[in-house]
């Protein structure tokens, strides 16, 4: 298993304030590549795409991330480069307001393929309650929790699917004018395994349109082979520009 650890410089827009949510739609794009060479040769890319969708009764969320790595490795005392991370993620989030906005029912799907996770592909479907708990100038706090169905399959063949309760809470806190802290954490509770994901980070804007971003992404998988690292970190520090 390759733990994924990496300091990447990336464009990536992730600085929407509370009061700035409220746009019919924005789409935000995340595009980040290096390369090394010299003593070590390696290459990494990185890129992410997220929409929002606000409509009068409906709320809608959509993410494509997509990662890969390559390393110069040493094997039986040659040199060569080899794959070491390679991952594409696919979710989507539709919440219905009912009478109260701030109260809503959703549906969730996602689709996971990680090549290194020990899983060929991990598919989640949900659906359950939502709610806005407050938002204000300076902070908001949005939690989701509700039943579904895991479908995976590991690399060696073997399905585990089976049912799930997933939750997700997504919090935000403007510190200052030009900087927010963000703090997203998925949980997805089964029999077979349980898997979870938190994104912690720090935004400073430096214009207009263009933001500095540092942030730490926790991977888990609980039922994990004895050679796979049930946690991979991520670790960047990113150059923020917001489209629209």
């Amino acid at each position: 298993m390759v733990h994924a650890n990496n300091l990447d410089v990336v464009f990536a827009p992730d600085t929407t304030t509370p009061e700035e949510a409220e746009k019919p739609f924005t789409m935000d794009g995340e595009l980040g590549i290096i390369v090394t060479t010299g003593n070590t040769d390696a290459s990494t890319f990185k890129g992410r795409i997220n929409a929002h969708q606000e409509l009068s009764q409906w709320s809608n969320d959509y993410t494509i991330e997509g990662f890969y790595k390559q390393d110069e490795v040493t094997v039986d005392d040659e040199t060569e480069t080899q794959t070491t991370a390679q991952k594409i993620f696919l979710s989507g989030q539709g919440s219905y307001k009912l009478e109260n906005p701030k109260h809503r029912l959703f549906a969730f799907g996602s689709y996971e393929d990680d090549r290194f996770s020990g899983f060929n592909h991990q598919a989640t479907i949900a659906a359950g309650w939502a709610q806005e708990l407050w938002k204000t100038d300076v902070s908001s706090f949005t939690y989701s929790v509700g039943p579904g169905y895991a479908m995976a399959e590991r690399d060696t063949g073997e399905s585990v699917n089976g049912m799930i309760v997933r939750g997700s809470l997504d919090y935000r806190w403007k510190i200052s004018d030009t900087s927010t802290f963000r703090q997203t954490f998925s949980t997805e509770v089964g029999n077979e395994n349980t898997k979870s994901k938190s994104e912690s980070s720090v935004s400073a804007q430096i214009n207009g349109s263009l933001a500095l971003k540092v942030s730490l992404i926790l991977n888990h998988n609980s039922d994990v082979a004895d050679d796979i690292e049930e946690l991979d970190t991520q670790t960047s520090v990113t150059l923020v520009y917001n489209f629209f």
